[in-house]
């Protein structure tokens, strides 16, 4: 009875603070194999071993079958998986029936068409960060279809993250976010590459990154990254979508000198003093407006991939959603910018 009411306690107790059900299973498998050891431990009749029940046989055998149990749901579980069609494939620039179908709405769009939806599907999109911003950018690109798509984060999933970042979900708290944002895209469109990449990106490394795709989006949450990614898209010649926000107000913009646009750097050739640009950690920030920003951050991706309409190249777009006031500043490029010439 001692050992049932400890579980039937750890039972409630996860579930009153929404602990992962892992975590759970987890310590009710330390209180059967702590209950197991006391009854191979105390010698025979010990008070102690009367009161977990008096014989490790009857545990023995429980956990076994538990055991047992478990390994069957999970054989059933891989053998549905491994039953489950295949998604058609399809090669370079093609499309199978079932993409066709899902990427419709895109194809009847006069901007879009067929050979947008191709671009797409070529494309090859780097999103730093997969927080706030990131994960409705990500979210959009993956049902978009572009076809490849890279995330670098070294963060992992956090309670505190599911208020605004809504590409991970509560069962995966501890996760690394980029496995996270990964195993989200591909449930939502299993046509797409994800090019997961656990770890932070430094100098050293984002050269050889940014060289191998198309177009960078730059979703961090400090200016030490922000800077950095400026630079190493000049220098790869790559355009850049940047965004940025703190408690209800956002902005984002298309920085591409190779093609006549200001840098990060022109417009921000210096950073703020200490506590003037507070992280949202500090300052806080609304839910729902990094998804406004983010999906900002794909629609001008799409856009940009395709050829649609007319991007933010040079232009600022500031969205204040306290007031529901939005507005737009044009960029101009620094002739004194170290970064990128001018």
């Amino acid at each position: 009875m001692t050992v049932f009411l400890t579980a039937l306690a750890l039972l409630a107790l996860g579930w009153g603070l929404r602990l992962p059900v892992r975590l759970v299973a987890l310590m009710l498998a330390v209180l059967w194999a702590a209950t197991l050891l006391a009854h191979l431990v105390l010698p025979e009749g010990h008070a102690l071993a009367r009161a977990l029940g008096g014989d490790a046989r009857v545990w023995g055998g429980g956990g076994g079958g538990a055991a047992l149990a478990f390994g069957y749901r999970h054989g059933l579980l891989a053998l549905r998986n491994r039953a489950m069609p295949a998604p058609e494939a399809s090669g370079k620039g093609a499309f199978s029936d079932a993409e066709l179908d899902r990427y419709a709405r895109h194809i009847v769009l006069r901007e879009v068409g067929g050979m947008g939806q191709r671009r797409l599907k070529e494309a090859r999109v780097l999103v730093v960060g997969a927080g706030g911003l990131g994960s409705p950018a990500l979210l959009y690109l993956a049902a978009a279809g572009v076809g490849t798509i890279g995330v670098i984060d070294d963060d992992t999933v956090s309670s505190s993250n599911l208020q605004r970042q809504v590409i991970h979900t509560d069962a995966r708290i501890g996760m690394p976010k980029v496995f996270s944002a990964e195993a989200a895209m591909k449930a939502l469109n299993p046509y797409i590459t994800v090019r997961p990449y656990n770890r932070r990106l430094t100098e050293a490394e984002a050269p050889v990154l940014f060289a191998d795709h198309d177009l960078i989006l730059d979703g961090s949450d400090n200016l030490d990254t922000r800077y950095m990614v400026n630079a190493a898209a000049v220098a790869a010649g790559k355009p850049l979508i940047s965004a940025a926000i703190t408690q209800w107000e956002g902005q984002i913009s298309l920085y591409d000198p190779a093609r006549g646009a200001p840098c990060y750097a022109c417009i921000f050739p210096e950073r703020p003093a200490d506590g003037l640009a507070p992280s949202c950690a500090v300052a806080g920030v609304m839910g729902a407006l990094p998804g406004v920003i983010g999906a900002l951050m794909a629609v001008e991706a799409i856009k940009e991939i395709t050829g649609a309409g007319e991007g933010l190249r040079g232009r600022m777009l500031i969205y204040d959603a306290l007031y529901g006031e939005s507005r737009q500043i044009a960029l101009r490029r620094s002739q004194s910018c170290p970064v990128c010439g001018g």
